[in-house]
Order: structure tokens, then C-alpha cells, then sequence
């Protein structure tokens, strides 16, 4: 009897040490997320040159407005990196041709074509996503932490929430802070998309493009319709 409640004791024992080991850890998670995400003045890429940029383009119209933002950026902001899904099979060709248009202009301009699984389909299930996002998310993390850019630039493709966690990662474990802005999409008038909703507290600066949203949500920036 006595062998058999030691066993238990010890049983338990491991147990809670397992429960207060995992309390400590999401403790220290959760402040180091607080602190990256804490607005930080002296933080400001770019300081010491040119400015890295991860930009995820989506399909159809979240290509078309990211590109046109990207258009408007200037040669600072260098090397661009676009991430891409690997069943897009348009992106790429708009990509290249914006690119190349500018670099006979500018030949130091430099940019490069990533993709990743795509986490979410269209008219794919919510539960199924989740699957598939954090399968989208075992190839980001590598490649963020591959290419430490200074930002990411997104707005509102499913792909954009496993890069920005993975950048979210890098501040956590110290690696590198890495800024996060997001631009809801223009057709986004009155509510967000699920990726704005997943990313309104996560990003540095969220931009709407109407003023209802920013009604509704007084964290976004509103500087009216700039794709």
C-alpha cells in the first residue's frame, strides 16, 4: 500500500511540476509579446540603411492593391521579398512585371519570390483551416527566420497570418523586432476580414481604407483610400 501511494504522490508530483512549468513558459510568452508589441520610439527600421520588406501577396484583387502600395514605396525599402501561395499561379507574373519595370530605372533593386502552402482555401472550412494554416506555418517560420526582414506588409490574405506570427516569433525570442503593418482591403467597408480580425491587435499599424471601420475599431489608422 505504501509503494502504491508513493507512486501516486510522485505521479502527481510530475504532473503539477509539468502544469507550473507550462504556466511559466506561457507567462514569459506572454510578456515578451506584450514588449514587442509595446510601441517603441527608438525602434525605427531603416536607421542604418536601406529597409527589408516581406510583402504577402494574395490572388486577384490583394495582389493588385499590395502591388500598387508597393509601387508607391521608394528605393529605400530594399531587398523586397514577396511571399506568395504555392497554388497561385498569377501573382508571380504581376509581380515580375512591376519588379522589372522599375529595375531598368534602378539596377540595385533587388526582389525575390517566395511561396508557401496557402492556409486557407477559398470557400474552405474554418475547422479545416486551422489544419492547414498551421501546416502553412511550419514553412514560414523557417523562411521568415531565413530572411529577418525589418517589416511585413500585408493586407488581408489567408497566407499573411502564419508570416506574421512567424514574425511575431522572432520578437518573441529575441531575434529581431520586426514591424508589422497591415492595409485592410478597400472592398472591406464595414467589417474586417477574418485576417484583419486575427491581426488588429497583433500588427504595429493597421490601416482602413473607410471611415466606418475605424469607427468600429479605434486602434486602426484611417487615411482614406490609398490603393
Amino acid at each position: 500500500m505504501l509503494d502504491i501511494s508513493s507512486n501516486c504522490y510522485v505521479k502527481m508530483g510530475l504532473i503539477l511540476a509539468a502544469i507550473v512549468g507550462l504556466l511559466i513558459t506561457f507567462f514569459i510568452c506572454t510578456v515578451r509579446l506584450f514588449l514587442v508589441l509595446r510601441k517603441d520610439a527608438e525602434h525605427k527600421p531603416g536607421k542604418k540603411g536601406a529597409v527589408s520588406v516581406l510583402v504577402v501577396a494574395g490572388s486577384g484583387g490583394h495582389t493588385t492593391e499590395i502591388l500598387r502600395l508597393m509601387e508607391s514605396l521608394s528605393r529605400s525599402y530594399s531587398p523586397r521579398h514577396y511571399v506568395i501561395a504555392d497554388t497561385d499561379k498569377m501573382s508571380e507574373d504581376k509581380i515580375r512585371t512591376l519588379e522589372n519595370s522599375h529595375k531598368e530605372k534602378d539596377t540595385t533593386r533587388q526582389f525575390t519570390i517566395q511561396r508557401i502552402p496557402r492556409s486557407r482555401e477559398v470557400q474552405q472550412s474554418w475547422r479545416s483551416s486551422v489544419l492547414t494554416t498551421l501546416y502553412s506555418l511550419l514553412y514560414s517560420v523557417p523562411l521568415v527566420f531565413k530572411l529577418k526582414p525589418d517589416l511585413v506588409l500585408c493586407n488581408g490574405p489567408g497566407t499573411c497570418v502564419p508570416v506574421c506570427a512567424s514574425a511575431l516569433l522572432l520578437g518573441i525570442l529575441g531575434v529581431k523586432k520586426v514591424l508589422i503593418i497591415y492595409v485592410e482591403s478597400i472592398c472591406r467597408v464595414e467589417t474586417l476580414s477574418l485576417s484583419g480580425k486575427l491581426l488588429y491587435h497583433l500588427s504595429d499599424y493597421f490601416f482602413v481604407q473607410w471611415s466606418a471601420l475605424k469607427e468600429k475599431y479605434p486602434k486602426s489608422t484611417y487615411l482614406g483610400r490609398i490603393v
